[in-house]
């Protein structure tokens, strides 16, 4: 009698299933199956000699290649370092950098009250004036003593001054800026938010507070007068002051004498001496002293001897060696106009001018 499920007669020979063979003792399980890997060969594979009808496939990587986990890790490592010099960056600032103010500037021009002294020899002028004992040139803006701040360290405290020294010099001792013309010598150290406003007190120039290019610098009319000599004589101060967290401020303080002569005029015509004192304010953010430019807020200027009734917005007209000063009063003030600076002009005292015998 036959198992369970067999026929009655027993399972045929020659049939599958029926007689014992060498395969029926193995067993095929399901994951046995999923294992395996097996790829068939293309149609034109199979008909090429000796090929064999399959194929093992390589075995599959798991996870990724070593190529994308180096690149994975090193852009890991390049938003870590943008971060940390984002923190660390020595001029980062903790809060955000006050916009560029325009400069508020005064020119007051100074009359003398009679004929303005003179001689030949511009030495003899300086030696009887107040500026006899001034240094010359640049060495008369010397730096001070130097000391850190809460948020600034000694090396941006050198910078600011020496940048605000470079700007003095610049705009106050060039002989090109004084009865050249040029003006790039100066525009180059501004902070890029004040060239328009520099720009326009040279094209349009305006006694309005705003736009007199004598604001910025200090030049005169070079039809009129040169110098006398390159020897310009020089006194005064640097200061340099923390106002916040991100501002550093440099006031300056300095009066420079000039010797003039008539423009033209031979090696023995009269000299005389022409007196400008500047008080500036820079300021300097951190943007500032890594781009070596400024910021100039305040410009207060007094120079003589000059009149009252001259245009001193565009560029000085000194009175040379025996002028006086012409009748006239300054331009007149609106006192409607909000936006604009009040005209006014001073009187040039005798002590300072020299004592000529």
């Amino acid at each position: 009698m036959g198992g369970p499920g067999e026929p009655p007669e027993g399972t045929p020979e020659g049939v599958p299933g029926g007689a014992e063979d060498e395969y029926r003792s193995v067993v095929f399980d399901e994951s046995f199956v999923r294992a395996a890997r097996l790829q068939e060969y293309s149609a034109l594979e199979r008909l090429t000699d000796h090929t064999p009808a399959v194929r093992r496939r390589p075995p599959m990587r798991r996870g990724l290649s070593r190529q994308a986990l180096l690149l994975v890790l090193l852009i890991i490592v390049a938003f870590g370092t943008a971060i940390y010099m984002g923190v660390r960056h020595p001029y980062q600032s903790t809060q955000a950098q006050r916009p560029v103010e325009p400069l508020r500037m005064t020119v007051v021009p100074l009359a003398p009250q009679g004929k303005v002294p003179g001689a030949a020899d511009p030495a003899y002028l300086y030696g009887h004036s107040p500026a006899a004992q001034f240094s010359v040139g640049a060495e008369g803006v010397p730096l001070p003593t130097v000391r850190r701040t809460a948020h600034f360290s000694d090396s941006q405290v050198v910078a600011a001054l020496t940048i605000a020294k470079e700007y003095i010099v610049a705009s106050s001792l060039y002989p090109e800026v004084l009865t050249g013309g040029r003006t790039d010598p100066v525009r180059a150290l501004l902070d890029a938010g004040q060239l328009d406003q520099f720009d326009q007190s040279f094209d349009r120039p305006a006694a309005d507070g705003r736009h007199a290019a004598t604001g910025w610098l200090v030049r005169f009319d070079p039809a009129r007068v040169e110098l006398a000599g390159r020897e310009i004589r020089v006194q005064g101060s640097l200061q340099a002051a923390e106002t916040d967290s991100s501002t550093l401020e440099v006031g300056a303080d300095h009066t420079f004498v000039y010797a003039l002569k008539p423009a033209g005029s031979g090696a023995h015509a009269p000299s005389s001496l022409f007196t400008v004192r500047r008080e500036l304010q820079f300021r300097f953010t951190p943007d500032d002293l890594r781009l070596h430019q400024v910021q100039i807020v305040v410009s207060y200027t007094q120079a003589g001897p000059l009149s009252c009734a001259g245009d001193s917005a565009r560029q000085f007209e000194p009175l040379l060696a025996g002028q006086t000063a012409k009748a006239g009063s300054p331009p007149g003030t609106d006192p409607y106009a909000t936006d604009t600076a009040a005209a006014v002009c001073g009187s040039l005292a005798h002590s300072a001018e020299p004592t000529v015998g």
